[in-house]
């Protein structure tokens, strides 16, 4: 009696766990026929959208450097908005500086800039102005060589002051050529060329010179290393 009751419990076990096999089928079959593909589908739309979507906030933030008003201009990229529109077209007009399909002048300048003024990180100026790591990179490096093609417009021949010089500002300073001072900028190099770079301050950097003359423009700007045994 024992064995029979033992067996029919054995049978009925077995159909359970068969039946409970049949609706996971079931249910694994309907998931990976209608709910996945559906899940995937969405997924691509809503990945379209976001990209979509970034356009608007970029242009929002290149207004909001560039465009909002002078006083946020010269904190951002340490000039004014006429400025900024003289330089965009001289880079454009001289240096060959040329927009791309997703990025013109202006972002291209205005992140440029930014990087200079506040000696910002690429990962975060590409978070700001909702770019790639890369873009902010191929953007930088192609104002730098604008600017270098205006080198001949930008750097002038030093005119001393004259022997004749009316001006009581600077009648002291005949036959000087103009000013000049240096700056610490810091720097990223290999770790096996740090040592070259350490400055007497500490931080690995290159020491820039800047010469002008009496109207505050530019006319040699050397480059120097500090080579510090101490």
């Amino acid at each position: 009696m024992d064995d029979r009751r033992h067996k029919t419990l054995v049978i009925i076990a077995l159909l359970l766990i068969r039946r409970c096999l049949l609706v996971l089928m079931m249910m694994g079959h309907h998931y990976f026929k209608n709910i996945l593909p559906s899940k995937r589908a969405s997924g691509r739309r809503r990945l379209k959208y976001k990209i979509i979507d970034k356009i608007p906030k970029q242009v929002e933030y290149l207004h909001r450097v560039i465009s909002a008003d002078d006083l946020t201009c010269v904190n951002k990229i340490r000039m004014s908005k006429d400025v900024f529109s003289r330089l965009c077209y001289l880079l454009e007009q001289a240096g060959g500086l040329v927009p791309t399909k997703h990025v013109g002048v202006e972002e291209k300048v205005a992140s440029f800039l930014v990087i200079l003024a506040h000696h910002s990180k690429n990962r975060i100026v590409k978070f700001d102005f909702r770019r790639s790591g890369n873009t902010i990179s191929l953007s930088f490096h192609s104002v730098l060589h604008a600017l270098l093609r205006l080198h001949h417009l930008l750097l002038v021949n030093p005119v001393p002051v004259p022997e004749d010089e009316t001006s009581e500002q600077w009648r002291p300073f005949k036959g000087c050529l103009g000013a000049l001072d240096g700056t610490y900028i810091p720097v990223t190099v290999p770790l096996s060329d740090a040592p070259r770079y350490r400055n007497r301050k500490g931080f690995v950097s290159v020491n820039v010179l800047g010469v002008c003359d009496r109207d505050l423009k530019f006319v040699h700007m050397p480059l120097v290393i500090e080579i510090e045994n101490r």
